[in-house]
């Protein structure tokens, strides 16, 4: 598990079919072989450390679903570790199985201020509400606005400067995995529920 909390930005060292490797530092700290790393808020496993990095495996699953079929070596990448027991959750809980990659349509500046819109299939729409948590590319952010295909967010420049979202721009891929109590809500809902509290119900009332 992680929190959406981005610990470095690492550098693409070198890309392939089934392995990446990625220079950085600040994440090698206290991590192991076999130990998860978000990258892009992919859950990859450590296979090899390398003086200044590590190498993951990636399957032919993960490069179908993410934005890690996009990136070329010399590319930068979010990274944090897998969140501990005396970790604080600053952000929120994040699985590292995105959802779905969705696709920028607008990235705006305001004063320091930026404001990031995301479009993505109709069928995740039941996940977001406004002022409800996503993580893109594997940071933690919160939802200003959205609509039935797509969401806004405002970054704060901390953020923005500290991740690859300073990379970002109109129509790039970009990783998005929603809020995990939201399709623990579903999953119950959808089975033996014998109350009048219904998917629709929710709906209609601004909980989903």
């Amino acid at each position: 598990m992680f929190t959406g909390i981005i610990e470095e930005i690492g550098t693409v060292k070198s890309i392939s079919t089934d392995k990446i490797t990625i220079n950085c530092s600040k994440v090698l700290k206290d991590s192991k072989l076999g130990d998860s790393i978000a990258v892009n808020g992919v859950c990859l496993t450590i296979t090899d450390i390398i003086s200044d990095g590590f190498t993951a495996d990636i399957s032919p699953e993960t490069l179908k679903v993410t934005n890690l079929s996009d990136i070329n070596s010399g590319d930068i990448v979010n990274l944090e570790r897998a969140l501990t027991l005396s970790s604080r959750l600053g952000g929120h809980i994040v699985s590292g199985h995105i959802d779905t990659v969705g696709k920028v349509s607008k990235l705006s500046k305001f004063n320091d201020f930026y404001e990031l819109t995301v479009n993505f299939s109709e069928e995740y729409s039941k996940y977001i509400i406004k002022k409800g948590s996503i993580t893109v590319n594997g940071i933690s952010l919160t939802i200003a606005e959205c609509g039935k295909d797509f969401v806004t967010i405002a970054v704060i420049p901390h953020t923005f400067d500290m991740t690859v979202l300073k990379e970002v721009k109109t129509g790039c891929n970009v990783n998005l995995e929603f809020d995990i109590l939201a399709k623990y809500v579903e999953k119950n809902l959808s089975s033996s529920n014998n109350s009048n509290i219904s998917l629709d119900f929710l709906a209609q009332n601004g909980f989903v």
